[in-house]
């Protein structure tokens, strides 16, 4: 289910050579009949990623004692058996010349010394997300989240208009545009996120306490000063009153993942929030039809912001969130369609859904606008607006930044509703409800192992896992996950669960690793 990256570069694979064959090494030291290192391939290492690799060695008298210096970081050697393991750094990168001694257990010793060489290459996620700046609101540098033929970056430019779009419409015809955030000197509204990366910045709990059933529950890279909509004091509400939505995004650059949470508490250097959702913003993920997220919609609220980096930039690439007064109710919580998952339903009689999508007109004339507004009314033309939640009639989000120009915002409530149409919705109007929504087989985690269950602190551990039929997982203890397996170093006897999910919903497995 997930998408696997390809290296056209020279390390594609790793070479562990012998000194002879590396020029400007220093030649091996062994005695005559001493242990003898091979020359053989490896399989490559990535960055980020798990590695395990075992030097060969022959003759001389076994067993062998084994020691190096100077690998790339984030590697090491078993001095037992010249197993080398764990997960290299992003800084490791490159190629690394490393020293390998082994000595065997003859009397007196024979020892053997080679230089070797070992070349590391950059991880999928750091070649998707790495450039990502640092802090709150960074400029993404260019980068959009999830795939080019998801939702959230289609084109929608020239589809086809739904049949109920005139209806629809006339619920909200006379209303007008609103930008939904300012710079701190207007009030600062808004939504804010942080840009982080895990290698430095410590995963930590997060008590989810009214959707626990519907959330990712994960440690997540959460810095003590991320932060939150509304800027709350500390402590108010603690644990979990309402005090608005209070949403803390979290994109990591390392792992390429999202952490959101909804109405989110900080105390003390505590956190709490009424749900937490992760998103692996290399790929939309399908989350479980009928389960919210920090959005009514159940999908991400980030992606959908208007930025300033990308409105400088001269272009938004993504639809754009918004919201509207009343969505459509029924016995089952109300309707949603494609890409949303859940619904938050407060009128039966209204024609709008959550998760529907409206495009300004392409004939409407933007020419009179300011450039920064001609990039945000190009974008409801060619990507449209997304209905994600219940709220103020054409309230539509952003990020606070001081660099925005208020007044000149402002302009872009002259435009009424009425000069948008609805896109063609799938499933057809009124779509889906947590009952009706299709059904299918869960995900399947066919094993979830340890590289060792039983280990002495310090000592680094990989977890592999072997999935079928699921869209996105996650272990409680490490957050989001990529791939099949991950390398870490566990410092106390801890449980880690691992979550399959899909839009059937979601399995789970668990084991234990002891530290003594």
């Amino acid at each position: 289910m997930r998408r696997e990256s390809t290296h056209s570069l020279v390390l594609c694979s790793i070479l562990l050579l012998s000194s002879s064959a590396v020029s400007q090494t220093a030649p091996s030291t062994s005695l005559a009949g001493g242990p003898r290192i091979h020359a053989v391939a490896l399989p490559s290492a990535t960055a980020d990623d798990s590695y395990d690799a075992t030097i060969a060695v022959s003759g001389a008298t076994p067993p062998y004692r084994f020691k190096a210096t100077g690998l790339p970081a984030g590697l090491s050697i078993d001095p037992d058996t010249g197993r080398i393991s764990g997960e290299p750094k992003a800084t490791a990168v490159g190629v690394t010349k490393f020293t390998v001694t082994v000595t065997d257990s003859s009397t007196p010793a024979q020892s053997t010394q080679s230089t070797l060489t070992l070349g590391v290459v950059a991880s999928a996620a750091a070649e998707v997300c790495g450039g990502l700046s640092l802090g709150n609101n960074a400029s993404l540098n260019g980068f959009v989240p999830f795939l080019p033929t998801d939702a959230w970056v289609t084109s929608i430019y020239t589809a086809t208009v739904d049949p109920k779009s005139a209806a629809i419409i006339s619920g909200f015809s006379t209303s007008k545009l609103h930008h939904d955030w300012s710079t701190p000197a207007d009030g600062n509204y808004g939504i804010p996120y942080v840009v982080v990366d895990s290698s430095t910045q410590p995963l930590v709990p997060i008590s989810v306490t009214d959707y626990a059933g519907e959330s990712d529950i994960a440690m997540a890279p959460f810095p003590a000063n991320a932060p939150i909509e509304g800027a709350p004091a500390n402590c108010a509400g603690w644990p979990n009153s309402y005090i608005g939505d209070a949403h803390v995004a979290v994109i990591d650059r390392k792992t390429c993942m999202l952490y959101e949470t909804f109405n989110t508490h900080r105390c003390n250097g505590k956190w709490s929030a009424s749900s937490e959702t992760i998103f692996d913003l290399t790929q939309f993920e399908k989350r479980p039809y009928g389960w919210t997220s920090a959005d009514a919609a159940g999908f991400p609220v980030m992606p959908g912001l208007v930025r300033y980096d990308e409105v400088a930039a001269g272009e938004i690439k993504h639809a754009i969130r918004f919201t509207l007064a009343n969505t459509r109710s029924d016995a089952n919580g109300g309707y949603f369609v494609q890409p949303a998952s859940h619904a938050a339903g407060n009128n039966s009689s209204t024609n709008n859904i959550i998760g529907m999508r409206i495009r300004l007109k392409a004939g409407f004339d933007i020419s009179k606008y300011s450039k920064s507004n001609q990039v945000i009314l190009t974008a409801m033309k060619k990507y449209g607006l997304i209905l994600a939640d219940n709220g103020s009639n054409l309230y539509f989000q952003g990020t606070p930044d001081s660099r925005w120009n208020d007044s000149d915002l402002a302009q872009l409530g002259n435009i009424a509703g009425s000069n948008f149409e609805v896109v063609k919705m799938t499933p057809t109007w009124p779509g889906w409800d947590a009952v009706s929504a299709p059904k299918g087989a869960t995900p399947v985690i066919l094993s979830f192992t340890a590289s060792a269950t039983t280990v002495t602190k310090g000592t680094a551990v990989t977890l592999t896992w072997n999935t079928s039929n699921d869209s996105y997982s996650y272990i409680d203890k490490l957050g989001g996950v990529h791939g099949t397996s991950v390398t870490f170093t566990p410092s106390a006897t801890t449980t880690y669960t691992l979550y399959a999910n899909n839009q059937a919903g979601r399995t789970k497995k668990s084991l234990t690793i002891t530290v003594k």
